[in-house]
């Protein structure tokens, strides 16, 4: 005789009771929340559907020594060829130059030309010794002409002087995170330690883009200045050639030396979106960087992945901004959102914010949405902020009917 008749239905159940574990649990980002923790995430949603069909593009081939591209909006680095290899970038260094010049100087400051600007050697404006221009037609004869004495005259002015503006320039790559950029000039001519990486100066160049005075200077074809020595004005023609040969183009940087020999950083909008493309040591420079966008434009195009005023299934919520993502084919089907609900007598709860939508590709978080209350709720006040617990709750509920009707099956209760 059996003493333990009911091994065998034990076993069953603790082997149901795992299926169902596994079928009933809610999927979290990080770890469980503590009871001093303000939020916590208590549901995913499901992928974003496509509507894509699958397709293969091919990697962009270049000349250059080093490639990158990047979209402009959200930092993503889309294509990277050798690119954390430390290079000489010539006058790309300019693109530094010029932002640094715009967030710490005034741009209707008068600036006068040093004789150390006066007798820089390189490409040049052709400044004249103690000539006096603004701060403003000094950055356009920067980054149209690649003027050496006007980086000098700007360095001078806003940092007090070349090495103190230099010094700038390297505490602003620190505070972008650049870890493998360093500058010995304003100007770019070769040095010893005076170096970047193409994803570097992407990252950088996309930066600087999301400045307006620094869009509109780099996008210009032809400026004038006025000429305190001459009857005619100054009229400077931007050396960068894709703003003729590329639909779109909108910047930004020219730039040769004998030792990093021709580098180019170029930007162009489509369709809303702006990407630039980077080749340090290229001679095919103009045609590798058509391929180059035209890569990015096809592979990883905006997509709308989170519309605002998206009502959130499940919750009287509701996104407070819409999220876009250059994203190819294959990765729409990766993306998950999360829900995470604020403690509801947190600060922000009481100011109106009740969450975060969190949206990630794969294993990263590639946007944060707040959460307010949706229209149909809205007229709620702040403190009749709703429980979501019983949401959560819901779902063990659910879990433990499941236990009841497979123990009833087994043992016949």
């Amino acid at each position: 005789m059996n003493r333990f008749p009911y091994v065998g239905q034990v076993a069953k159940l603790l082997l149901i009771s795992m299926v169902l574990m596994g079928m009933g649990a809610v999927e979290v980002f990080g770890q469980p929340a503590s009871p001093n923790d303000t939020e916590a995430t208590i549901q995913t949603t499901k992928p974003v559907p496509s509507g894509q069909k699958p397709a293969r593009i091919s990697l962009p081939f270049t000349n250059a020594k080093a490639a990158a591209l990047i979209d402009v909006k959200t930092g993503r680095l889309l294509y990277s060829h050798n690119g954390d290899a430390m290079l000489p970038m010539a006058s790309t260094t300019k693109i530094m130059t010029a932002i640094v010049a715009i967030e710490h100087g005034r741009l209707s400051d008068k600036v006068k030309v040093s004789g150390k600007a006066f007798g820089k050697e390189g490409s040049s404006i052709y400044l004249r010794l103690g000539e006096e221009m603004s701060l403003n037609h000094l950055l356009y004869g920067l980054m149209l002409r690649s003027g050496n004495d006007a980086a000098v005259a700007i360095a001078e002015h806003v940092g007090g002087s070349e090495e103190g503006f230099v010094y700038m320039m390297n505490e602003k790559a620190k505070m972008l995170g650049l870890e493998h950029t360093q500058f010995r000039n304003p100007h770019g001519l070769d040095a010893e330690g005076h170096y970047t990486t193409a994803n570097e100066l992407a990252q950088l160049s996309a930066y600087a883009l999301h400045n307006s005075i620094f869009r509109d200077i780099v996008r210009t074809q032809v400026k004038m200045a006025p000429n305190p020595y001459e009857k005619w004005d100054y009229k400077w023609m931007n050396k960068n050639k894709m703003l003729r040969l590329y639909e779109g183009a909108d910047g930004v940087k020219t730039g040769y030396t004998s030792d990093a020999l021709r580098c180019l950083v170029s930007s162009a909008t489509r369709d809303g979106q702006q990407l630039v493309a980077v080749t340090l040591n290229d001679s095919s420079d103009w045609v590798d960087h058509s391929r180059l966008l035209n890569y990015g434009f096809q592979a990883f195009p905006m997509t709308s992945l989170v519309e605002k005023g998206q009502e959130i299934e499940g919750y009287p919520l509701q996104t407070s901004s819409e999220v876009a993502y250059p994203i190819s084919v294959g990765e729409r089907e990766r993306i998950v959102t999360a829900v995470s609900i604020l403690d509801k007598n947190s600060l922000d709860a009481r100011l109106g914010h009740r969450g975060r939508l969190i949206v990630k590709l794969d294993d990263n978080v590639i946007a944060t949405v707040p959460l307010t209350d949706s229209n149909a709720s809205a007229s709620s006040p702040a403190s009749s902020m709703p429980s979501y617990e019983g949401q959560a709750a819901t779902l063990v509920g659910k879990w433990f009917a499941k236990m009841r009707y497979v123990v009833g099956s087994l043992f016949g209760a």
